[in-house]
This record gives structure tokens, C-alpha cells and sequence, in this order.
């Protein structure tokens, strides 16, 4: 699924009721009705005295919910805070931004384009690894970042969309454009000077209150001069598939509001539709403040140096509730029929990845719901799935998921409900097993498991051209088999199939890594294995052929990625995987490329399934790599500041097409830089940049789930004293080993540490990792010192 088109959804009629009063911007219309008042969450508020107003200009004063509010801006920055406060408390709403257009400083590390697009080697990457850790300015600079050199009219006349609103109860999303519109309501209608394509280019953006998905923009116009334009859909909209929204826009001079218009979805309709008001325009501020508050309350929460980081991860849960109907129902894309169509509703990677980063962050209610949605409504009796094109690696990688949702929640009565299907899941591979021993031992494909590694197989006219066994199909299916069947006793009361699960999952591991050591290249350099055996190509000659959409090796990115997430090769293949991507042309930035047709106009990003391939570097402790994969992810594969992200991004500052999959990589990466588990041991920290403890601010993640529990870390330098202090609070069950790396900051090495006031020696591959003693739930205190 990887289309790189730009698709524009045609505009048709909607058969909707509005629950909204007729004059939309109206108090009711911001209070909703009395049975959502008495719905609505009230904000969680600061206390007064932590906020320091001197300076901020106050806009207005009213009532809300029976209580008194006035509402405060720093208007000296366009990154002043938006506060509103009571009696009780105060609402502080950050307005962080990031330049959309990136920086001044030159592309490509002053490599030519058609250089590092045509090479094999992957130059950039090479170029920001050179010193060990990769430097976060360099990896944000390195590229024009995605929606900077927007092709100023689309063939309607119209910029593309770059981010999007919506609601968790809307079935739809309202697109949001660069200069802030919406396809209902513009600003630029009051302010003209919107119309500026080099002012609107050269904004600023960010979301309100750092996370929430509200747009915010900055247009600068002139020294101390800039339109400040705020957008979010309205929380207590009723309407099924239309979103109504929220919009203020702003004229600041000097650190003055000379001129402030708001409005409420639609322009105005004399005598029937006014503009709205301040007083309903904040209190619909409140409301959807306290809404998604409310909506990511259960999750591990996450302090770091550079506070953005852990507000992208909140954000695409956020993005997530707003992209699925419902907060449930699944999408994998939005606004574009590719791909908010009904047809992708069922593509495996949008269950899959959103399992996986709700389980891992402990948002265990989405995760069940987005679990037994997916077995309930788009998986059959027979275990296949309700959509066109089944990924075979997918169905390993959800048996397993669903073992780990076991672990981690213990719901056992959800998992025999789906009982039957998630059995004729593993039967379906089964199935495909028997008929590969069926073939002859001297076939290629003997023994391992043929079909579609990626869903768009079957669009073409000879969908059988990649019912192949690619080398991910059998290491997924490893996978599953493997993790179902230690879980299937608790599931099922027995041992029931289980037992020939894993007999199977040993003898296709046994015939998986033959294969791959029978196919390895080592005439080449690096040594090369493609990505199923008997390839007389590498993938990068495929795809250079008129016309590689009738090769074989057409969507290799993904069968590589599924290969090395499974964690099923020995380390010295799994190195040599990374090594043969990373030397053969097949990653951009580090990141698993968009495998296709070299060209010497640019170089794609994999946004989606591509983090299988971080999860392999971080097994290896490769963690350079690894921070490269996620500085770039940020910075390359999203937009800057809205935080759209995309299915396949370039180097060359176009504009994504956006999904869900890929939205959920950053969160995955952040929780896995710092808990890990690997086999039965548990990770600390591995992979936490040196620079970031180089700050001396606290690296805190608290109730973070495992396989055997919830942990909590803290870890804060202090660089005069070059001293490290730490917590680390124990699961309730024991891991084998719990690990703690100390990445101590560049150009210093580790000398002592103590785990409550012992001593204990480091070991790994840095001399920094130590093994903690273990006391289910315990505190441990760490100090360490370096120099």
C-alpha cells in the first residue's frame, strides 16, 4: 500500500441530522444539550500560583458550567501560552511551534541530490553516524522536511491539506490547509493577507497545549507583526459524519491583539448564522481541553529533556481516537478516499500497530476495544480478514500480539470469546505449511510459507506473481506460533493444538534459517540476501527494470521488515539483513527505504511497517542506528509541528500521503528506547540519547507495562557533579535479568555505580549496562558516576 499520488476525495452531498441549534457559535452550541453537560469532563487544572501571568494580556471574562473564568495570553512571542483560569485553578495551554519550512542550512549535508539518491550506500546516514550518536539538529536539518515545498496549486488550484480535526464521536475529519482554512470556514475571508503563499510558507506550527489535536499557526507579516491562528473541532458536536469546528484568528502588533475574529465551521448567513463570540469560543476551549484530558488519562506518562517528544507520543493516541469512528473503528487513513475508503478498513498493519503501541504505552482500555473490534467485525470464521489482499506475515504477527495482550492484561474472557477464530488464524498457516512440504525438496519455496507479504499483491492482473515464500511470511508465522501457543493453555483450558504449533514453528524456523544461509551472496559487499530465496537480482536490479511492477521483488522493503521484526535470525544474520539494506540502497536516513525505481530526483522513507527494522537494531545494540531510525521518523517522515505522518515520505520537502501505521512508529520507538524486553530479559533505558542526560533534566517513564508487570525509570545527571541518579521501580514477576544501561554523555566513560549504596559492575558491549537485583515491586536507587 504505497502509493505516492496526492488524491484529492470529491466533494458529495451528506445525509446528516445536526444536533446543533440552528445558529451555530452560540452558547448551546458550545454547552451541548443538558444530558452532555452532564457528561462533560471538567479540565484538570494547575494550581494558580505555579503560573506566572506578569506580562500576559487578559481577553475576556465569563461563566462555564456555573463557574467564573477569565482567559490570559502572552502575546510578546508566538509562542506564548494560552491560560485560563478560576478559582480553582488554572487551564496552562502551551503554544509551542515549529518552522514548517525547516532551517537555512544547506540540504543533504552538501551532498548533490542525484548523488545520494543513486547510490547504494546509504550516504546520509554514513555522513550523521560518523560520531557515534547522531546529532538531533543535524538529522532535523538534513532535508527539506515534509510539506515545505508545496507545488503552490494542486490541478484544482488549491494547496493540499497538511493536517486535519476531528472528534472521538465523528465518523469524519474536517482537512485543515497551510493558511488555516478549513473547507468550510476562512480566515483569510477577514484577513487578506492570508492570501500571502510566501507569508503562509513561512509559518510557524504546533498543536495546543503541546498535544492536543488542535491546530495552531503562525503567519509572520513583518517585524513583531503575525496572524495567530487557532483550529479544533468541537467536542460536543453531535453530528455523525459532519465536524464542526472551532476558529480564532488573531492580528498581533507589537505584543498587541489589534484585531481578533472568531468563528464556528461556516461563514457568516445574515439574520440566521453570526460570527461567535470570545466568551463561546473559550468556553469551547475548556471543553475540548477536559475531553482529551480525559481521553488519554490511561497511559504510562513520559518526562523528558525536550518536552515535544513525549507530546508526539500522547498525540497519536489522540490522532488515533480522531481517526477511527467512534474512537474504535478502524481507518488507515483520513480525509482521502486512499485511504479513509472503506476498502483499507480491514488492512491488517492498522489493527496490528495499533495493538502494539496501545499495549506498550498501557492504554489497555483502547487496546481491547480496538482488539475485539477487529475479531468481531473484519475477522472471519475461517481466520481470514474482511479485505481484499491478506498480508501472511500479518497473521503471525497478530497471534502473537494477541499472546502479548494476555500478558499484559491478564483479559482471558475476551480471548475465548474470539476463541474459535484466533485457532482458525493459526490453522490458516498450518495450512499453508502443509502445502509448502508438499512441494518437492528441490523447490526454493520447500518447506516455507508462500503468499502475498503485502495486500496490494492482489490488485494486479497476475496476483500470483507474489504468492512467494518470502523469508517474512515464515518468520512471522515462527513468531505467532510460537507466542499462541505458550498462551494458548490459558486461553483454551489445554494444551489443544498448542503442541503442534510449536513443533511446527521449530521445524519452519530449522527450514527458514537453512534457506537463508543457502542464499546469502557473499560475492558482494556487503554480503547480500534478498528477500526470498532464489533471487538472481539484487533487489535494487529488480526494481531498475522498465518495468518493476511485474517483478517479484516488487514491496521487498516490507518482506525485510517483517524478516527482522519477527526475532527469530540468529545475531549474525540479522546483522548481516541490516548491513545488506543499509549497503544495497535500501534504507533512506537509516529508515527501511520505499523499495522502487531509482531515480536521481529523490529517495523515499518508509513510514509505516519499517519499525520491525528499529526493533532489530535495538535487539543488536545498535543504538546509533536506532536513535538515527527515530530522529529521522520525527523530523522527515512528519509534518513539522502539526505532526501529520506519512505512509512513504521523500528528502525533498513534498507532502505525504498520511496513515494511521505510521503515526504510531514514534510512540513505539520512544517507549522502546527506554523499557525493552527481549526473550526473558527486561531493558532499561538502552537506547536513551547521550545527549538528552547531557541536559541534566529528569528521563522519566512511570507504570510502563511488561510481560511481567509494570516498571517505572528515572534517570538525571547532574554534569558538575558528573553524577547519575536513579529509580527504577521492579515488576511484580521476575525477568531472567533486569538490565539498566547508562549512556553516560559524550566523550566521558562510566567508573562506579551502586544500586542501594552496593556496588555493582558493568558489563555489555559499552562497559554501561548493570544487572539489577530483584524484589518484585521494589525501588531500587542507582547512582553512578563518570567522567
Amino acid at each position: 500500500m504505497d502509493r505516492r499520488r496526492f488524491l484529492r476525495q470529491g466533494v458529495a452531498a451528506t445525509a446528516a441530522v445536526s444536533l446543533l441549534p440552528a445558529v451555530a457559535g452560540s452558547a448551546a452550541a458550545a454547552s451541548g444539550t443538558p444530558a452532555a453537560l452532564a457528561r462533560q469532563p471538567r479540565p484538570a487544572l494547575q494550581p494558580a500560583t505555579g503560573v506566572d501571568l506578569a506580562g500576559f494580556t487578559e481577553l475576556c471574562a465569563f461563566e462555564h458550567h456555573g463557574v467564573a473564568w477569565t482567559v490570559h495570553e502572552d502575546l510578546r512571542t508566538p509562542q506564548g501560552a494560552l491560560v485560563l483560569a478560576s478559582a480553582a485553578g488554572v487551564l496552562d495551554l502551551g503554544k509551542r511551534t515549529e518552522a514548517v519550512w525547516g532551517s537555512d542550512t544547506p540540504p543533504y549535508l552538501g551532498i548533490p541530490l542525484a548523488k545520494l539518491a543513486m547510490a547504494e550506500a546509504d550516504l546520509l546516514a554514513d555522513a550523521l553516524l560518523r560520531n557515534g550518536d547522531p546529532r538531533e539538529d543535524e538529522v532535523r536539518d538534513v532535508a527539506p522536511p515534509p510539506a515545505s515545498r508545496l507545488d503552490p496549486k494542486d490541478h484544482n488550484g488549491r494547496l493540499p491539506w497538511t493536517t486535519f480535526v476531528g472528534t472521538v464521536q465523528a465518523n469524519d475529519t474536517m482537512q485543515i490547509y497551510p493558511d488555516g482554512r478549513s473547507r468550510t470556514y476562512r480566515a483569510l475571508q477577514s484577513f487578506p493577507e492570508l492570501a500571502d503563499a510566501d507569508k503562509v510558507a513561512h509559518r510557524l506550527e504546533g498543536l495546543l497545549g503541546g498535544w492536543m489535536p488542535a491546530v495552531h499557526k503562525v503567519v509572520p507579516a513583518g517585524e513583531g507583526r503575525w496572524y495567530d491562528v487557532l483550529v479544533f473541532a468541537d467536542v460536543n458536536a453531535q453530528d455523525r459524519f459532519i465536524v464542526q469546528t472551532w476558529h480564532r484568528a488573531v492580528l498581533v502588533e507589537q505584543g498587541k491583539a489589534v484585531r481578533t475574529v472568531f468563528g464556528y465551521s461556516y461563514p457568516d448567513f445574515p439574520t440566521r448564522r453570526s460570527g461567535a463570540s470570545a466568551d463561546d469560543f473559550y468556553r469551547g476551549v475548556i471543553d475540548f481541553a477536559a475531553t482529551w484530558q480525559a481521553q488519554l488519562a490511561q497511559a504510562s506518562t513520559l518526562q523528558l529533556p525536550d518536552d515535544s517528544w513525549a507530546d508526539l507520543a500522547r498525540f497519536a493516541f489522540a490522532r488515533e481516537l480522531v481517526v477511527r469512528p467512534g474512537g474504535v473503528y478502524p481507518k488507515y487513513g483520513a480525509v482521502d478516499r486512499d485511504y479513509v475508503g472503506n476498502e483499507y478498513d480491514g488492512f491488517q498493519d492498522t489493527f496490528t500497530s495499533s495493538l502494539y503501541a496501545n499495549l506498550e504505552w498501557g492504554r489497555f482500555d483502547q487496546a481491547k476495544a480496538v482488539l475485539d473490534n477487529y475479531l468481531s467485525e473484519y475477522t472471519q470464521a475461517d481466520g481470514l480478514v474482511n479485505m481484499r489482499g491478506p498480508e501472511i506475515g500479518q497473521f503471525g504477527l497478530t497471534l502473537s500480539l494477541l499472546a502479548r495482550y494476555l500478558r499484559y492484561t491478564g483479559d482471558v474472557a475476551l480471548l475465548r470469546r474470539h476463541q474459535g477464530k484466533i485457532e482458525a488464524t493459526a490453522a490458516l498457516l498450518v495450512e499453508l505449511h502443509d502445502v509448502s512440504l508438499a512441494l518437492p525438496r528441490s523447490d526454493r519455496g520447500h518447506g516455507l510459507i508462500h503468499g502475498w507479504s503485502e495486500s496490494d499483491a492482489c490488485l494486479y492482473p497476475d496476483p500470483s506473481l507474489w504468492w512467494k515464500p518470502y523469508f517474512g511470511n515464515s518468520a512471522l508465522t515462527v513468531r505467532g506460533w510460537e507466542d499462541i501457543a505458550a498462551a494458548w493453555p490459558s486461553i483454551a483450558g489445554e494444551r489443544g493444538p498448542s503442541r503442534q504449533w510449536q513443533q511446527r514453528a521449530l521445524q519452519l524456523r530449522t527450514r527458514l534459517l537453512a534457506s537463508i544461509r543457502a542464499d546469502i551472496r557473499h560475492d558482494l559487499v556487503p554480503p547480500y540476501l534478498g528477500p526470498l530465496p532464489g533471487t538472481t537480482e539484487t533487489f535494487r536490479q529488480a526494481m531498475s527494470q522498465e518495468d518493476p511492477s511485474r517483478s517479484e521483488q516488487l514491496w521487498s522493503h516490507r518482506a525485510y521488515a517483517e524478516l527482522l521484526q519477527a526475532d527469530v535470525l540468529p545475531a549474525d544474520i540479522a546483522h548481516l539483513v541490516i548491513d545488506c539494506l543499509r549497503g544495497h540502497g535500501g534504507t533512506t536516513l537509516g529508515i527501511v527505504s520505499n523499495i522502487w525505481k531509482p531515480t536521481p530526483e529523490g529517495r523515499d522513507i518508509l513510514g509505516f511497517i519499517s519499525y520491525g527494522h528499529a526493533q532489530q537494531l535495538l535487539r543488536l545494540d545498535r543504538v546509533e542506528e536506532y536513535l538515527l531510525f527515530l530522529y529521522a521518523h520525527r523530523y522527515q517522515a512528519h509534518t513539522r509541528g502539526s505532526w501529520t505522518a506519512g505512509e512513504v515520505a521523500g528528502i525533498t520537502g513534498g507532502m505525504p500521503l498520511f496513515c494511521m501505521p505510521a503515526q504510531m512508529t514514534v510512540p513505539l520507538l520512544l517507549r522502546w528506547m527506554l523499557v525493552f524486553d527481549q526473550g526473558q530479559d527486561l531493558y532499561l533505558a538502552r537506547a536513551l540519547p547521550r545527549d538528552w542526560l547531557a541536559t541534566g533534566k529528569p528521563v522519566d517513564l512511570r507504570d510502563a507495562p511488561t510481560p511481567w508487570g509494570h516498571v517505572s525509570v528515572r534517570l538525571q545527571a547532574d554534569t558538575t557533579q558528573r553524577r547519575i541518579d536513579g529509580e527504577v521501580t521492579l515488576p511484580a514477576s521476575r525477568p531472567d535479568t533486569t538490565w539498566l544501561t547508562l549512556r553516560v554523555p559524550t566523550g566521558t566513560a562510566l567508573r562506579e555505580v551502586t544500586v542501594d549504596g552496593r556496588p555493582v559492575r558493568a558489563t555489555g558491549p559499552h562497559n554501561d549496562r548493570i544487572a539489577l537485583p530483584f524484589a518484585a515491586g521494589a525501588t531500587l536507587s542507582v547512582q553512578a558516576r563518570y567522567e
